[in-house]
C-alpha cells in the first residue's frame, strides 16, 4: 500500500448539513432604496436608524469595490438576498424554538455546550435570533446580553445610538457601507463597571437560504474594571454564492479585558467580507483569537485602536487554504496612548492550490511614546501549487518605539521528515507531526474547553491539516 504524503480534505459533513427552506419572509434579490425600506420597515426601526441604512446604500453606491486584494468580481448583489425572516420569532426558551431550527443547532452542540460551559448563548439563523439566554445569575450581575433591535428599543436605546457604527463607519469601505444599509439580527452586550464574567458568552451564526446574505452586527461595551470572554462561530454550506459582511464593534474601558474569539467557518462558496474593530481605554487588554478556515474569499482584518495609555492588544490567528480558498487575512493596530504594546502572532496553511495572504498594519503616532509591537507570522506550504504571501506595513511616528516584525514561509523540510523515519516513524507520522507542531501554538489558544461545537470545528480542521 503506497504511503499517505498528502494532507486529507476536511471532513466537515456535520457543520454543512442544511435543511429546506421554511423561511416566512424575505426581500427581493438586489439593493435598492425600496429594498432597504422594506428591511427597516420589518424590524420596526427607529426614525434615525431607517435614515441612517438610506444615508448607507447611498455611501454604498458611491464607492468602489476594493481592487487591491482577491477577485471578488463574482459577486453579484443583484442576485443576493439581503433579508431572510425564518418561521420563528425569538425565543429565551430552547423548547419554543421550531423543532426544524432546534434540530440544526442541536446537531452542532449548543443545547449542550449551554448547559455545560457557558453563560449566554444566542442562535441566529439567517436575519433573525431566533433563540438568546442568559444565566439568571449572569444576568443578576447586571450583565446585558440580547438581540441588539430589542436593546434599540429599550432602556438600551442611546447607548445603541451613540455607538452602533460609531468605530466602523460606513464610509470607511464599500462593504461597511452595504452592512450599515441592510444589516440585521447580531448581539449587544454590556458589562458594568467591575463585573467580572468567569464563563463565557457565545452567540452562533447559520445562515440556511442559497443565494442570501448575512450581516449581523455585534455590539460588545466591557465597562471599566470589567472582564468578558465572548465566542462567536458560523458554519452553511451551499454551491451558489453567499455573502457575509457583518461587523463586530467592541468598547473595552478603563482596565477593562476583552477575549473575543471567533472561528470563522464559511462553506466555500462564501464570500467572507467582514468588519471587526476594538478600541480600548486606558489600562485596557483586547485579545483576538481568530481561525479563517472556511470561505471561498475572505477579506478579514481586525483592527485595534490602543487609545489609553497602558493599553495592550494581543492577536492570535491561524488560516487554513484548501482548494479554491483565497484567504486574505491580518490584523491592524493603531498606537495612540502612551506605552501601549502589541502582539500579533500568526500562523497559516496551505494546500492543494490555496492562496494565504497575511496583511499587518501597525501605526504608531507621535503621542505614543514608550510603545511596543511585535508581528510574528508563519506559513507553511503544504505542496508545489499552493502560495503564502506576507505584507507587512508599518507607520511609526516616534523614536521612542520598540517595534519588531518576524515573517516566515517555507515547506516541510525534507530532512526534518527523514530525521523522523530514521527514528522508526513513518512518513505519514512524521508530516503530521510537524504540521501538528507548527500550528500548536496557535490552536491551543482557541477555546476548545468551552464550546462542543468549536471544538469540534478546530478538531476536524487540524485533524485535516495533519493528516
Amino acid at each position: 500500500m503506497k504511503e499517505k504524503t498528502y494532507v486529507d480534505d476536511i471532513d466537515r459533513s456535520i457543520y454543512d448539513i442544511k435543511d429546506k427552506e421554511n423561511d416566512a419572509y424575505k426581500v427581493k434579490a438586489g439593493l435598492t432604496p425600496e429594498i432597504v425600506e422594506k428591511i427597516s420597515k420589518e424590524k420596526n426601526d427607529p426614525a434615525w436608524m431607517q435614515q441612517f441604512r438610506l444615508q448607507s446604500l447611498q455611501i454604498y453606491n458611491s464607492l468602489q469595490v476594493p481592487n487591491w486584494g482577491p477577485d471578488i468580481e463574482d459577486l453579484d448583489m443583484d442576485n443576493i438576498v439581503t433579508y431572510v425572516r425564518p418561521k420563528s420569532k425569538m425565543s429565551a426558551k430552547w423548547s419554543e424554538v421550531p423543532k426544524d431550527i432546534k434540530d440544526t443547532f442541536e446537531r452542532l452542540g449548543i443545547p449542550q455546550a449551554e448547559q455545560k460551559s457557558l453563560a449566554g448563548v444566542g442562535a441566529q439563523y439567517d436575519s433573525e435570533l431566533v433563540y438568546h439566554n442568559v444565566r439568571a445569575e449572569v444576568a443578576a450581575q447586571g450583565v446585558v446580553y440580547t438581540d441588539l433591535e430589542s436593546a434599540m428599543h429599550g432602556e438600551y436605546a442611546e447607548m445603541i445610538r451613540t455607538h452602533f457604527m460609531h468605530l466602523v463607519k460606513p464610509q470607511e469601505h464599500k462593504f461597511a457601507a452595504l452592512h450599515g444599509a441592510v444589516w440585521s439580527g447580531g448581539s449587544f452586550v454590556y458589562v458594568p463597571k467591575g463585573v467580572s464574567v468567569t464563563i463565557p458568552l457565545q452567540s452562533y451564526f447559520r445562515l440556511n437560504a442559497p443565494g442570501a446574505g448575512q450581516f449581523e452586527h455585534t455590539l460588545i461595551i466591557v465597562d471599566e474594571g470589567a472582564y468578558l470572554h465572548f465566542i462567536e462561530g458560523c458554519a452553511p454550506k451551499y454551491n451558489v454564492a453567499n455573502l457575509h459582511a457583518g461587523c463586530v464593534e467592541l468598547y473595552v474601558g478603563k482596565n477593562a479585558k476583552l477575549r473575543y474569539s471567533t472561528i470563522e467557518n464559511w462553506s466555500k462558496n462564501m464570500y467572507n467580507l467582514n468588519t471587526k474593530r476594538a478600541i480600548v481605554e486606558e489600562g485596557g487588554t483586547i485579545e483576538w483569537v481568530s481561525g479563517s478556515f472556511g470561505s471561498h474569499v475572505s477579506y478579514l482584518y481586525p483592527m485595534s485602536i490602543l487609545k489609553g495609555d497602558d493599553s495592550r492588544m494581543e492577536f492570535t490567528g491561524i488560516t487554513f487554504a484548501g482548494e479554491g480558498q483565497n484567504l486574505d487575512t491580518g490584523a491592524k493596530v493603531v498606537h495612540t496612548g502612551k506605552r501601549t504594546s502589541s502582539y500579533v502572532n500568526t500562523k497559516s496553511i496551505s494546500k492543494d492550490g490555496g492562496i494565504s495572504t497575511f496583511r499587518s498594519s501597525v501605526q504608531i503616532g507621535k503621542q505614543a511614546s514608550g510603545s511596543k509591537a511585535s508581528v510574528s507570522c508563519q506559513s507553511l506550504m503544504l505542496d508545489d501549487i499552493s502560495r503564502s504571501d506576507t505584507v507587512p506595513a508599518m507607520d511609526i511616528r516616534t523614536r521612542d518605539a520598540n517595534v519588531g516584525h518576524e515573517a516566515k514561509i517555507g515547506r516541510i523540510s525534507d530532512e526534518a521528515v527523514f530525521y523522523l523515519m530514521s527514528r522508526g516513524i513513518s512518513e505519514e507520522d512524521a508530516r503530521a507531526m510537524i504540521v501538528s507542531g507548527f500550528a500548536d501554538d496557535v490552536s491551543k489558544e482557541l477555546p476548545l474547553e468551552y464550546a462542543v461545537e468549536m471544538n469540534n470545528l478546530i478538531q476536524l480542521e487540524m485533524k485535516g491539516s495533519i493528516g
